[in-house]
């Protein structure tokens, strides 16, 4: 709850009063004032120690639609820079494409394994103009992909369905391919770096196919 400066109540039981300087333009639902949403998510995360806490919630919000990354990123700079360190390495992140807490982790990984640079969430064509997919991550110098495929997303008929005719379009248009397990990019991330690795020598060696790449503007 936030409350003008001047005002001495402390917080109790559930309740975490914010003593502020600079109160937000109210928005009134239900009879409840509330601030904005780019200024309520940021209160909120000054508060995490953790990164992925912070990265979920501030993908959350842009993803469903609640407020955009310039949104988040005009409040962080207008406010106190108090608990910004993590917030606003994560907009950078998102700044970049970033969709889910395994893919930021992943682009640490990649940036770790000493490869060309990877591009996130880009839709890729064949010569022909065919779309073949969005990987999580596109290395467009080696026409190589990076899936992040959790158990969680495939296990149902029709996305593990899915996932079986996007590596079939891959495999027919003679893009290279690792998946990778989330959570082996957190307890395995020297494996993942070697295959990684082995997978953009296996690339260098063959001629790059002809695929094209599409690229989207996040709104700002």
């Amino acid at each position: 709850m936030l409350i003008p400066q001047q005002r001495k109540v402390r917080s109790v039981k559930f309740t975490i009063i914010e003593r502020t300087i600079d109160m937000p333009e109210r928005r009134v639902i239900e009879g409840v004032p509330l601030a904005a949403p780019a200024r309520a998510v940021l209160d909120g995360v000054r508060r995490i120690r953790d990164l992925d806490p912070v990265r979920s919630l501030l993908i959350e919000t842009v993803e469903t639609g609640l407020c955009t990354v310039g949104e988040l990123s005009a409040e962080l700079g207008s406010g106190s820079r108090r608990g910004t360190a993590l917030p606003r390495a994560v907009l950078r992140e998102l700044a970049a494409e970033v969709k889910s807490v395994p893919e930021a982790a992943a682009l640490a990984i990649w940036k770790r394994a000493g490869l060309p640079p990877a591009e996130q969430n880009v839709k890729i064509h064949d010569a022909f103009g065919n779309y073949i997919g969005k990987p999580d991550s596109w290395c467009d110098e080696l026409a190589m992909a990076w899936e992040i495929d959790s158990y969680a997303f495939h296990f149902g008929r029709d996305a593990y369905r899915k996932t079986l005719h996007r590596n079939n379009r891959y495999a027919a248009a003679g893009i290279v391919v690792v998946q990778t397990l989330p959570s082996r990019i957190r307890d395995e991330p020297d494996k993942v770096i070697a295959e990684l690795r082995a997978a953009a020598e296996a690339a260098a060696r063959r001629p790059r196919p002809a695929i094209s790449v599409v690229r989207s503007e996040r709104a700002a």
